[in-house]
């Protein structure tokens, strides 16, 4: 059943952007006078399709092939590769027939419906939620590195004051993607020494699995007791309850919850000796570790205080603007990193099943719309890349067009989609199989 909650939010999500995506392009032709023969969700290949009807002379439809969807418009070479209506004369209804100011429009009306949709939505999401977050203050015993971080040289404990020199205000600035894309330089706190680290320019090569919880984990370094015990479990057997505290796993003295799980992964799938508190006195316990190097308890947390601001209605839109824009702007460094060779490829990519994966297998609407306002944005950026057969490549043959003030032969557009369409199915392989490879390797114990 968590499968299908998951596939569901996946094809739900991509539904959703596909459309408006699609409408994008099929209003700003309606608008400019072109004709437009078909409004799929999904690709009908070989003419197969799930469901259609035809109505005021456009075909609707969904086809079978998951891979997005297209609007077929009169007098243009795109996916269809309908070469026989463009050997007919021009009529003034095509695509073809338009000056090409306003096919540059009709060729970006989807990229821009999907930034004013990303844009919305963080906007809504401010509305509703404000902001929370944990003042950097207030985190007492300092953060937890992940193995990113501790190969950078933080360690546990660390408190870090500043990025670049600027002051940390907000504990979450430390978890995002600017501070690993930028080469950044963290200010840290270690006991009375104050040291300056520099963040990698490779750093983003250690993060594709687990993603930034492999730098510095979200939950910073703090104290537990036990607020339940799963049934089945060592510490079940052990006889622990809520409320106890475990302060020692086999004579090493534990204070804090990343203490806990660094010392009970040695002991996976063994046995060790618990020193347990509860109502001020300590015993001893042996326990079954889990092969995964677990206890079987729910951690009770002494979390630090957050802090909401509340931005109200129209105060939420610029600060919606700017997530949606961060979105955009790290798909673009993200990028730039694989072309200097700071990043590999398949470390930056992700496919359906990792999206499938963070949509995750129960129903959250702030998670679910979160994630597409994030898809939405990804989506504009490489709908923009200068790939044939992507909006962008299609855009940059127009703005060729108006440089030399003649169109690019329809024999070279022909070649050219031939050419990207293949680029794009090779990388839709490459990032499923890849996809596929991180969740078998990372399943493996």
């Amino acid at each position: 059943m968590s499968i299908v909650i998951m596939v569901g939010q996946l094809l739900l999500g991509l539904s959703i952007l596909v459309i408006l995506h699609e409408l994008g392009h099929f209003l700003a032709a309606r608008a400019f006078g072109i004709r437009v023969d078909k409004f799929y969700l999904f690709f009908d290949a070989w003419g197969f399709s799930l469901f259609k009807f035809n109505y005021k002379g456009v075909e609707y439809g969904i086809g079978w092939l998951p891979l997005g969807g297209y609007v077929k418009i009169a007098g243009m070479i795109d996916e269809s590769m309908d070469t026989e209506q463009m050997a007919g004369p021009a009529q003034p209804w095509e695509f073809r027939s338009k000056p090409a100011w306003q096919r540059l429009i009709v060729m970006l009306g989807g990229v821009f419906v999907n930034i004013v949709l990303g844009i919305f939505i963080f906007w809504m999401l401010t509305a509703k939620l404000g902001e929370s977050y944990i003042p950097n203050e207030n985190i007492k015993y300092g953060i937890v590195p992940g193995s990113m971080g501790k190969k950078m040289g933080l360690q546990a404990g660390d408190k870090i004051t500043a990025i670049n020199g600027k002051p940390i205000v907000k504990f979450e600035e430390l978890m995002t993607s600017k501070v690993i894309l930028d080469h950044t330089v963290l200010t840290v706190q270690r006991g009375t020494q104050k040291l300056d680290l520099t963040v990698p320019s490779n750093a983003i090569n250690d993060l594709s699995d687990d993603g930034l919880e492999e730098f510095i984990s979200p939950l910073p370094r703090i104290k537990f007791a036990v607020d339940s015990v799963a049934a089945g479990t060592g510490a079940k057997s052990a006889g622990i309850i809520k409320g106890d505290s475990v302060i020692a796993v086999n004579g090493v003295q534990i204070q804090f919850y990343d203490q806990l799980q660094t010392e009970l992964k040695k002991y996976a799938g063994k046995s060790a000796t618990i020193d347990i508190k509860r109502n001020n006195e300590v015993k001893q316990q042996a326990v079954n570790i889990s092969k995964e190097g677990k206890l079987g308890v729910t951690p009770q947390f002494e979390l630090p205080e957050e802090k909401t601001i509340n931005y109200g209605f129209f105060g939420s839109l610029p600060i919606g603007a700017g997530k949606a824009w961060n979105t955009f702007a790290t798909n673009a460094k993200a990028i730039g990193k694989v072309f200097s060779g700071d990043a590999k490829f398949d470390k930056v990519v992700g496919g359906p099943v990792k999206i499938a994966t963070l949509f995750g297998s129960t129903v959250n609407w702030i998670k679910f719309w979160t994630l597409v306002g994030f898809l939405s944005m990804v989506l504009a950026f490489t709908n923009l890349l200068p790939i044939p057969a992507l909006d962008g490549g299609h855009a940059v043959f127009l703005i060729v067009e108006m440089i030399k003030g003649k169109p690019l032969s329809d024999k070279f557009l022909e070649r050219a989609q031939i050419v990207g369409f293949i680029i794009l199915i090779t990388l839709m392989v490459f990032t499923f199989g890849n996809d596929i490879v991180k969740q078998v390797l990372k399943s493996k114990p």
